[in-house]
């Protein structure tokens, strides 16, 4: 029997939740949703043929359906999810969880004492530029990875309620929150430094663009910058290794890895060039026969995928992939972020 499931907030994001779990995801079946907007409710009605609730007490009390996904402007995010845990229902919620990590430490204490699952719609964990990092790092491919550059650049400011700051916008936590993530699921050391800058370049209430460098316990380095005034992109992704570096430039792929073809060779000639810039050694042209062009990993992945570990962990088959206690770690890093940016200063921590 299909497990069912409601949406609140069936907004533009919830389209994609509906018709991927209508087209790939079985053992789920989205029954209705609650909104308060009039369109939100015909969308629902007319084209996807589902209930729509009055209210979300209604929604609440329907003892059919077993999973949530909270796909609401930030700032409820708590409030829902706490309402539908203490209905007795899973829930998926929407990136970022909550605003801060003291509210997502309420939520977790609701989730523990009602038993039912909790977990935060992470879906950039899937991203094939991410997942050939991933790999990348855990197979050792450039060596021991000591920095790390995470961008996203784009031309186009903040839309709609992002762009306000009592709905819980700014792009740190629209976009900042994917990075993060996938930073600290590359990373498992601790957290020891947070340093952030953020701008207001067309937007007064919250941030819409920043730049957040992180140390790790290990020594690794990364940097996690996102723009929304960029005309010249930098690399998706730029990682450093002892051994070689690795870069992506981009959604579809592009890139390659250079990696040094004989690790033990650490110089090979005594000599100087002169360049436009005055006479190096340092910065002599390695020759050719000391490294290889590498192609990037293949990967495949999904974004559905979250939906399929969800299916499994309310059927007792698998654990969950991204667990509060994950979510927390990255909402963690969001506030010492903010108060980097507050105080001006780098944050000590040990998240």
């Amino acid at each position: 029997m299909a497990i069912k499931m409601a949406i609140i907030g069936p907004g533009g994001m919830a389209g994609w939740h509906y018709n991927n779990v209508k087209a790939h995801i079985k053992g789920l079946e989205i029954i209705g949703g609650y909104d308060i907007r009039e369109e939100a409710k015909k969308r629902m009605t007319d084209e996807w043929g589902i209930k729509s609730y009055e209210t979300p007490e209604e929604l609440y009390a329907d003892k059919s359906v077993e999973l949530v996904l909270i796909a609401t402007p930030n700032d409820v995010h708590k409030d829902y999810s706490i309402a539908c845990l203490n209905a007795g229902k899973h829930v998926l919620c929407e990136k970022p969880v909550t605003l801060n990590a003291a509210e997502l430490e309420e939520v977790m204490a609701v989730a523990k004492k009602s038993g039912k699952i909790f977990t935060v719609n992470q879906n950039r964990r899937w991203d094939k530029d991410y997942l050939s990092i991933r790999k990348i790092v855990n197979d050792n491919i450039i060596g021991k990875v000591y920095n790390i550059e995470s961008r996203v650049q784009g031309s186009r400011r903040l839309w709609g309620w992002r762009a306000f700051k009592p709905n819980g916008g700014g792009l740190l936590l629209d976009w900042g929150v994917h990075l993060l993530d996938q930073i600290l699921d590359l990373i498992p050391e601790k957290v020891v430094s947070v340093q952030a800058h953020l701008h207001n370049l067309h937007l007064k209430e919250v941030d819409d663009s920043f730049t957040v460098l992180l140390r790790f316990a290990d020594g690794c380095s990364a940097n996690v910058s996102v723009t929304t005034n960029c005309y010249i992109n930098q690399p998706r992704w730029h990682v450093s290794g002892m051994d070689g570096t690795a870069v992506i430039l981009d959604w579809e792929q592009n890139g390659h890895i250079i990696k040094l073809a004989d690790p033990t060779i650490t110089d090979w000639v005594d000599a100087v060039i002169y360049t436009h810039a005055g006479p190096t050694h340092t910065m002599l042209p390695r020759p050719k026969e000391t490294t290889k062009k590498v192609k990037l990993p293949k990967v495949k992945s999904s974004w559905v995928e979250i939906y399929k570990n969800i299916v499994a962990v309310i059927k007792g088959k698998a654990d969950l992939i991204v667990k509060p206690e994950q979510a927390l770690r990255v909402m963690k890093v969001i506030d010492a972020a903010f108060e980097s940016n507050r105080t001006g200063q780098a944050i000590t921590t040990e998240i």
